[in-house]
């Protein structure tokens, strides 16, 4: 059975919702683009819930060697692009058009694995990353909200989740745990961002945000860093609880569910044609939570 540990993963798919809609939110609907601010409120949000989960010791950090620190600094680096790319992505694009594409990033992975690592890849996978990239190239071209910033971003953000992957792979010392690498994210992230937003011009910009000051806007900033919080241990627990193709199955729900739900809450104009690229898309996805469950 695909789905197994139905708490934890309902859990997850909740979080995952919930974290996605509150961005969207604030990005789309609040209009609230300065992503060096709001990326960096969510980073230093998290950053500092966990080090409190940590020093109450409701979570588990080792942060000992200073030299397995540093050789993940680069994969930190690939974390703000993701987050950064991704915030400015999703501000502009539907969410379904969104994940479409951030999904397509296992096309690099698949790709590094096949021809870099020279790993047997089985023609279902194949097929299944095949799909993902179909879908991913032919939606700009078929989307009538056609925003080219936005897939811009996408691209970007799609190149960073997949080099963040790779990285992940390649990377050789074992000592840090995903929390460790997840704190080490955090803060690297909140100096990089805090330092960016004055050179970026979002620190003045904002004071012009005509909802700066308004319940609502503090409000859903505060649901974002709780939420992508909640999520982010969720996504821990969930993995380290499960095989790799449970944890595909549920994160394939999870996105189901939200790209499903999102043309409820949020303005979306499709056509037949889009509508066809994001089925392509899931069935890729589909079928790669098959390869990966199945070990094929």
């Amino acid at each position: 059975m695909y789905l197994k540990r139905p708490a934890g993963g309902l859990a997850f798919c909740l979080f995952y919702l919930a974290s996605c809609f509150t961005n969207k939110y604030v990005l789309s609907v609040l209009k609230f683009t300065y992503p060096t601010l709001f990326q960096g409120w969510q980073t230093l949000v998290g950053g500092l819930l966990l080090h409190v989960s940590w020093k109450l010791g409701w979570v588990e950090i080792n942060l000992c060697s200073r030299s397995e620190i540093l050789s993940w600094l680069p994969a930190s680096v690939l974390f703000v692009g993701i987050i950064y790319a991704g915030s400015r992505a999703l501000s502009r694009l539907p969410i379904p058009v969104f994940l479409t594409v951030h999904n397509a990033a296992e096309v690099i992975t698949c790709g590094f694995q096949k021809f870099v690592q020279k790993e047997q890849t089985s023609h279902l996978k194949v097929c299944s990353v095949l799909f993902l990239l179909v879908a991913a190239v032919c939606l700009p071209f078929c989307d009538t909200q056609f925003d080219p910033n936005g897939y811009l971003w996408a691209l970007i953000h799609l190149i960073c989740v997949g080099a963040y992957k790779v990285f992940h792979k390649l990377w050789k010392p074992s000592s840090l745990s995903d929390l460790d690498q997840q704190y080490i994210n955090y803060v690297f992230s909140v100096v990089l961002l805090a330092s960016a937003s004055h050179p970026a011009g979002d620190l003045f910009s904002a004071l012009d945000f005509p909802f700066l000051y308004f319940y609502r806007f503090h409000s859903s900033c505060c649901a974002s860093g709780l939420l992508g919080f909640f999520l982010m241990l969720h996504t821990v627990k969930l993995k380290s609880s499960t095989t790799s193709g449970q944890y595909a199955a549920w994160s394939f729900l999870a996105k189901v569910i939200t790209a499903s739900l999102s043309p409820l809450f949020f303005v979306m104009t499709a056509n037949v044609l889009t509508i066809s690229c994001l089925v392509i898309g899931g069935v890729g996805e589909a079928l790669l939570v098959y390869t990966e469950r199945t070990g094929t």
